[in-house]
């Protein structure tokens, strides 16, 4: 029984999330490692002010996932996979092997910082939970007066699953999204702890300042399938990782398509890695014959224990 490994985006964090970490020499290594290179003290980044900051929330969210999935491998456990959910893609190729965590940690400092820099207020995304594709369109197309550039309106940026999808864009053009999708009979329509506009084209820019910079970071090709947020499918050379890391920014995420991919590659065990459950959620309500299980809250023995039990069972 195959075993994937899930990396969650920004908006998952949560206060004192890298305080929750499970005590274990890898996590402490990791922290120090990424307090060194960024020259900061990284533990203190998971604070309910500092995590305001798109800069502080990537930066957590990626060093959490690393600590995590380093200590899980300390203990024997290694992915079969991995995917990452947009700042999420940078944690999965470092497990993967395609990126140094120092290489990794300096580019999400550049994407995260102009990220900000770009759209310091006025925008950020939300998600819609209930409606289809189609329905959403519809409401996206009807939020924005016509004429309105492309900075006031808003985008679909995550293909969550057949019935959820997160929206990006101006503040304005958010909130009447939301009340039309409440209208509609959504099941949930809100803001997300999201304060910049990711995977729309408002953040083409950006794309091209990341280009520019892993093309100076020797990428490699991934020592386990790792899954493009772009196309929703397993990538396996480095210039396609590179290509997925920089573009994802400004690009749709298919996250839908590609937990499905991976469930046809015969994966039947998620791990989310810190911090949040979203993308544990999101795996048990498509799947009905996988186990899929939120690291955070659960101990590593209980982690390791669970997905041997799991591949024993099943005989791999």
């Amino acid at each position: 029984m195959k075993l994937a490994f899930l990396c969650p985006g920004q908006g998952a964090q949560s206060p004192g999330f890298l305080r929750r970490l499970p005590p274990h020499a890898e996590v402490e290594r990791t922290l120090d490692e990424a307090s060194h290179v960024l020259q900061r003290d990284v533990r203190r980044l998971d604070g309910a002010l500092e995590l305001r900051s798109t800069v502080a929330a990537q930066l957590s969210i990626v060093v959490a996932g690393v600590a995590l999935a380093r200590a899980l491998e300390a203990q024997g456990l290694r992915p079969d996979a991995v995917a990452g959910l947009s700042v999420g893609a940078f944690t999965a190729a470092v497990i993967v092997g395609s990126l140094a965590f120092d290489q990794a940690l300096r580019v999400v400092l550049l994407r995260a910082t102009l990220m900000e820099q770009a759209y310091p207020q006025g925008y950020g995304m939300a998600v819609i939970v209930g409606l289809g594709q189609r329905s959403v369109e519809h409401i996206l197309r009807s939020a924005v007066p016509a004429g309105a550039t492309a900075e006031q309106q808003a985008y679909l940026a995550n293909f969550n699953g057949p019935a959820q999808f997160v929206i990006a864009g101006a503040d304005a053009a958010l909130d009447q999204a939301l009340r039309d999708a409440r209208n509609l009979g959504a099941r949930r329509a809100e803001r997300l702890d999201v304060a910049v506009p990711s995977h729309c084209v408002l953040l083409a820019g950006v794309a091209q300042a990341l280009r520019d910079a892993l093309r100076d970071c020797p990428v490699q090709a991934p020592r386990v399938p790792y899954v493009g947020n772009r196309s929703g499918r397993l990538l396996g050379s480095a210039e396609a990782i590179a290509a997925d890391l920089a573009d994802n920014v400004m690009a749709p995420v298919r996250w839908h398509d590609g937990t499905t991919v991976l469930h046809e590659h015969g994966v039947r065990q998620f791990i989310e890695l810190p911090p949040g459950q979203t993308l544990t959620q999101l795996a048990q309500s498509t799947f009905e014959t996988v186990q899929a299980v939120s690291a955070e809250g659960s101990d590593l023995r209980s982690l390791v224990l669970g997905a041997r039990r799991l591949a024993n069972q099943h005989g791999g």
